[in-house]
């Protein structure tokens, strides 16, 4: 799960993690008191979205010469201007695609005389299976670009979880993002707070870019993204709370509600597979066969009737889905399960589009002979290859 970075700043606030001063703000009737609240005279007016880029973004109602997504304001009039202008528009940055996200919600933040922007985010390192600081002296730029052109300046300092952010720690993160003076002796407090703020609120990822060294010597959190776990989030009703849904794609807000793993994709034919490698499996083989995946969709291994039959009406919904794969594997999962969800939920909502399914494993025959006898339009097939040249041929002819 997302937040927003004013709720993320607010979270790192409560850490004790240098951040400035910030009021978020709604509707453009708040910006005029957001900014008399706040001690100036420099302002940043911010749009909230769960996307990257904001600043080199565009609106679409304001045309190719509109300012971005962060705009940096020297008067109260300016914040008002700004806000006006911002909410309630569509914001296209690099992350969202061309059909952009709407801004909902502001962020106006007091400016900051910047010295240096640093790169720094904390994730779990698989290679290692520990927690790791990812720093850059490159901050404010698109870290995979550094990461492509300079990887040397990147630099990743893994932390002992029966340790912590030990003094070493501090040193290594300090000696790679080149800190001195007041800096140097920030991070002896930061580094540790926002280890302490992954650990405890189960972030998935945390990443602060920039992170910037003040022209007075002092570091300041000048931008945050944080990621939650979903699996850890019934520990934590209080970011449960901070959940938007309007930044969420609706299909996958219904599909959550059932425990599906569900991802929308940009293509036109709707997969619904049980297991994570089945699915990737079987997003490759349409693609192989000159089509993309419209979804990401695996019911899992324990899913019941009305699990599979909610499943298949979330892919049917999604209009640009021109045919659906099923592809089951039965393990712990029965084919005959599969095939009573996939009967009912099409006698449900009526099939419009092509289906293709292939079954394999536990209870095939029954199964099989469930969507046999439905008296439906679905189209069985013997293997995955099999299926995909079926599917991809439905579509397109």
């Amino acid at each position: 799960m997302n937040i927003h970075e004013h709720q993320a700043k607010a979270l790192l606030k409560e850490y004790g993690a240098p951040v400035a001063a910030g009021v978020a703000i709604f509707s453009a009737d708040e910006a005029e008191a957001a900014a008399k609240s706040l001690p100036g005279p420099l302002y940043v007016v911010k749009s909230q979205i769960h996307a990257g880029g904001r600043g080199k973004g565009k609106f679409k109602e304001l045309g190719p010469d509109a300012k971005g997504g962060v705009r940096l304001a020297k008067t109260i009039e300016d914040v008002v201007t700004f806000s006006k202008e911002m909410l309630g528009n569509t914001l296209v940055t690099a992350q969202t695609g061309d059909a952009g996200k709407q801004v909902n919600r502001l962020y106006i933040e007091d400016g900051a005389d910047i010295a240096r922007e640093l790169y720094c985010s904390l994730l779990v390192d698989r290679s290692v299976g520990r927690i790791a600081f990812v720093v850059s002296t490159e901050g404010g730029m698109d870290i995979e670009a550094v990461a492509h052109d300079t990887p040397e300046k990147i630099h990743t300092i893994a932390i002992d979880p029966e340790a912590g952010v030990t003094d070493a720690d501090v040193a290594a993160i300090s000696k790679a993002l080149e800190l001195t003076g007041a800096a140097a002796e920030d991070a002896k407090s930061l580094f540790p707070i926002l280890y302490k703020a992954f650990v405890e609120k189960d972030m998935a990822l945390l990443e602060i870019n920039p992170l910037i060294v003040m022209e007075n010597g002092h570091l300041r959190v000048l931008d945050a993204k944080v990621s939650f776990d979903g699996n850890a989030l019934f520990r934590h009703d209080d970011i449960r709370a901070l959940r938007d849904e309007t930044e969420e794609d609706a299909k996958e807000i219904e599909a959550s509600k059932w425990d599906l793993a569900y991802v929308a994709l940009d293509g036109n034919i709707g997969c619904m597979v049980n297991g994570a490698g089945l699915a990737m499996a079987t997003m490759d083989i349409i693609k192989l066969y000159g089509k993309e995946p419209a979804n990401f969709c695996d019911v899992g291994g324990g899913a019941g009737k009305e699990k599979v039959a909610a499943a298949f009406k979330i892919i049917t919904a999604d209009p640009k889905v021109e045919g659906i794969l099923v592809n089951i594997f039965g393990g712990i999962m029965k084919c005959d399960v599969i095939a009573e969800g996939v009967v009912a939920a099409v006698q449900e909502v009526g099939l419009k589009v092509p289906l293709v399914v292939r079954l394999e494993g536990t209870n095939v025959e029954l199964g099989k002979k469930i969507l046999n006898e439905s008296g439906l339009a679905i189209t069985a097939a013997d293997d995955l290859d099999d299926a995909a040249k079926k599917i991809v041929a439905a579509v397109n002819g």
